[in-house]
């Protein structure tokens, strides 16, 4: 999608050199044929159709061609021109050509429809032999481009229009920054997000795979993540307990009734599983957990006294992805979600809102996540339920926000028709954004399953509902952690927390002894047995990114010690067993 120049600094930058490198290309390839070319997030590309396959040399030759157009400090020039001069200015471009017939009919320069049909303008810009179609904007002239800031990064296939019936086009892809300092510190970004793939770390650290005899987007925990799973589910449950939420289970499957009545089968039915037929009834794997939620709370008859209603669940549903879409633990066909729900009256929203948003930062924050940002939607033009209500919930959801002195962006009009919504993103350790936190009013399910408490009035009245989703869920949740970690969990979540190396076999049954009593302090430790030298079981934990090895020789076995070496590679020398066992104690309970 082309950047946004109202939002992107760099947005000339690149808007220039994507034509910059237009015509560096048409200069190789005389006979070649160009596309369009947008910047991007952190970049541009531009799509040929040239005379032969590019390769990566070519890319090297372009770049530098480039530079040399930059070299010769060339204006950026604007004009406007009518359909016919444009037509003939672009006689020899066919692309360009069918453009000029959707600029002539309303469409942008990209081809899609635009709102302002009615001020059409085809403008063209200029820079030393090289005309474009295009709106801009750009910058003054080429010498405002730091030749050492940008670099092509790939080639790829691009069907014109993404459409596979059109002509497959090479689309070169390229980067652009102010400087060559950030542009060298984009490409460490890049190097460093590739170390930290998730996908990769879970393979080589033995967490989790994806069987093709099991199926695409459907996760397999190994015993090492799912102990991480474990702990974090189980650190989760116990914070949920005491923030007064109850738990709740409910099936993976439930009758299209249910679904009908949600409204899931008339505006959700794509990112459905087909119905299995059960005794002539059609049953649906669950998409969502809040029908369920919602049938928990209709089982009584609820009083104002009973609110709010705090549900919680680790709940697992399935929405179907498209194959292509599919990315490791980030986007998959089956997850786990930690669901919740609250029930509540009108009078209650605040405090409920104020809870659930201290609620979510206090158990981020226990992750060692801790650079948020919070976007808040509000009401779209269509929408069910009371303006009232709306104002009423959007404005618990910004001063909630505004206590926390949470950074945060109006999205407005961008709230589902349902209600408003706080969508909490937490950045990493490179700064990527991540969505997890959501606290979601819902004016709708409410009233299509006709909820009710008792007032104190005596008649019945309609609670509000909040959906709250904290990790988001488990899988894509992990994924985060492992890519922020990369793979080095701090000792709390590690699976294995440390390793014991004993030095001979002489030093086994210390090494056992040892084991257990870490075993007893509530430590995960294992043993190398192996017959590899020292050194080699010391580097081996530490690709594994276990936090503490504990070697064994004859003098620490006879002092009741062992040598602590961290993964870090940093050796504490050695402390007594008991000296250890509090400082890891500690080390866990302070979760760092």
């Amino acid at each position: 999608m082309p950047a946004d120049p109202n939002s992107d600094p760099n947005y000339r930058l690149r808007h220039s050199l994507a034509h910059v490198m237009a015509q560096a290309v048409l200069e190789l390839f005389p006979a070649g044929k160009i596309a369009i070319g947008p910047p991007i997030e952190h970049g541009f590309y531009y799509d040929f159709d040239l005379p032969r396959t590019l390769t990566p040399e070519d890319l090297s030759e372009i770049e530098l061609r480039m530079r040399r157009i930059i070299a010769g400090n060339h204006a950026f020039h604007y004009r406007e021109v009518s359909a016919e001069e444009a037509r003939a200015l672009f006689a020899d471009q066919p692309f360009k050509l069918e453009l000029i017939e959707g600029l002539a009919q309303g469409a942008d320069e990209y081809g899609e429809a635009r709102s302002d049909q009615a001020g059409v303008v085809i403008s063209t810009y200029t820079h030393d032999s090289f005309e474009d179609l295009c709106r801009g904007p750009h910058l003054g002239h080429t010498g405002e481009i730091d030749p050492e800031g940008f670099k092509l990064m790939s080639i790829a296939g691009a069907y014109w229009r993404g459409n596979e019936k059109n002509p497959q086009l090479q689309r070169i892809y390229g980067t652009a920054w102010k400087s060559k300092a950030e542009l060298e510190h984009y490409l460490w970004r890049l190097e460093e997000a590739k170390r930290r793939d998730h996908r990769r770390l879970g393979k080589e650290l033995d967490l989790f795979s994806i069987s093709d005899a099991v199926g695409p987007g459907l996760i397999l925990w190994h015993p090492k993540g799912a102990m991480i799973r474990v702990i974090a589910e189980d650190f989760s449950r116990q914070a949920h307990l005491k923030a007064g939420y109850e738990w709740v289970f409910s099936p993976h499957i439930g009758r299209a009734y249910l679904w009908e009545t949600s409204g899931h089968l008339d505006f959700y039915k794509e990112s459905m599983y087909a119905p299995m037929d059960i005794e002539g009834e059609a049953y649906y794997a669950k998409p969502m957990n809040c029908p369920f939620h919602i049938q928990i709370y209709q089982s009584h008859m609820r009083s104002y006294r009973d609110l709010p209603r705090r549900y919680a669940e680790y709940g697992t549903v399935y929405r179907y992805e498209l194959s292509g879409a599919l990315h490791g633990l980030t986007r998959v066909r089956g997850f786990t979600q930690d669901d919740a729900h609250i029930f509540c009256r009108p009078d209650q929203v605040e405090e409920e809102i104020r809870r659930a948003l201290d609620f979510s930062l206090y158990v981020l924050r226990s992750f060692g996540l801790s650079d948020f940002t919070a976007y808040l939607s509000t009401r779209p033009e269509k929408f069910v339920g009371a303006v009232a209500d709306w104002d009423r919930a959007t404005e618990a959801l910004e001063r909630a926000v505004q206590a926390h002195d949470l950074p945060y962006q109006r999205d407005e009009g961008g709230g589902a028709f349902y209600g408003p919504k706080i969508d909490l993103k937490v950045h990493d350790a490179l700064g990527r954004e991540w969505q997890l936190s959501t606290i979601q009013f819902d004016f709708n399910l409410p009233e299509r399953f006709g909820l009710e408490y008792m007032g104190e009035d005596n008649q019945p009245h309609r609670p509000y509902m909040v959906h709250r989703a904290l990790m988001g869920s488990m899988e894509r949740f992990f994924g985060v952690l492992i890519e922020h970690f990369a793979g080095a969990f701090p000792l709390w979540l590690a699976p294995v927390q440390a390793v014991l190396i004993p030095i001979t076999d002489k030093q086994m049954a210390y090494a056992e002894a040892v084991r257990a009593r870490l075993g007893e302090a509530g430590l995960r430790v294992e043993i190398d047995d192996s017959r590899d030298r020292m050194q080699g079981k010391i580097r081996r934990a530490q690709l594994q990114k276990v936090p503490y090895m504990l070697i064994i020789g004859g003098k620490e076995q006879e002092a009741g010690a062992v040598a602590v070496r961290m993964r870090s590679g940093e050796d504490l020398g050695p402390i007594s067993v008991e000296a250890f066992v509090e400082h890891a104690s500690q080390e866990v309970a302070r979760k760092v």
